[in-house]
């Protein structure tokens, strides 16, 4: 199980923050007891984290399967989507994308850390919902931060990156069409071997918002409507990005 070594009563066993490998101070993170987790797409293992710094928690669910044939793990960094995890928005791809990576992670291997606090790429909940707004008035989706005076993407990686660093996870296979992603991950010491796509189908509802993130986010996106998931007999035949 790729986690942090836990003690007989399920809490974590000698924890210091570890140096990440590019050599810069360590992030502040602190994780807790390690627990089953079932759920529709496996079963899993979670672990919550919360990051010192800014008191954000956020969850690691994790295969308890080493990843096939030794590769690297796949790992997705799901920002928090109230809209789109909870309700199924069609207004955007994220619970589609979540569920997608819990089938993956559950087949392969790996850990799917969501990020809370991240709504919104950043700007949190209320701002998402007056940036929809201005959506429906036209604008957008990079141009409704910018009315609102925000920045098109506040998120921050460095949690995620010691989370990743404090399981052992120094190279992964990405699940992401975001290449800011891998950038952030890799300046944080975390190298991407891999960028394996998340696209799901886009919808009437969100093909404006997803070729906003293709033409002005650079998300590697086709925009087919009829995008196939990835076969479970294919798992070597993921677009392969170097780091």
């Amino acid at each position: 199980m790729t986690a942090s070594r836990v003690s007989d009563d399920g809490h974590m066993n000698g924890h210091h923050p570890k140096a990440a490998s590019n050599g810069k101070t360590p992030h502040p993170v602190s994780g807790g007891p390690i627990v089953q987790l079932p759920t529709p797409f496996g079963d899993f293992v979670a672990q919550a984290w919360i990051d010192l710094a800014t008191g954000a928690e956020h969850l690691a669910v994790t295969s308890p399967n080493p990843p096939l044939d030794g590769r690297a793990p796949l790992v997705r960094l799901h920002s928090e989507c109230l809209t789109g995890d909870v309700f199924g928005s069609y207004r955007c791809d994220c619970g589609e994308q979540l569920a997608f990576a819990l089938e993956m992670i559950n087949e392969y291997g790996g850990t799917l850390l969501y990020l809370r606090g991240q709504e919104g790429r950043g700007i949190g909940l209320a701002n998402k919902i007056k940036a929809y707004a201005l959506q429906e008035a036209g604008f957008d989706t990079v141009e409704a931060n910018e009315q609102l005076g925000l920045p098109v993407d506040a998120r921050c990686y460095k949690a995620a990156a010691q989370i990743l660093a404090e399981m052992g996870l120094h190279e992964v296979r990405l699940l992401s069409n975001n290449p800011d992603k891998q950038n952030r991950l890799a300046q944080a010491g975390v190298r991407v071997v891999e960028m394996v796509p998340t696209e799901v189908p886009s919808r009437d509802q969100n093909i404006r918002y997803l070729q906003t993130k293709k033409d002005r986010m650079e998300h590697r996106l086709t925009l087919d409507t009829h995008v196939a998931t990835v076969p479970a007999a294919a798992a070597d035949t993921f677009d392969n990005e170097q780091d």
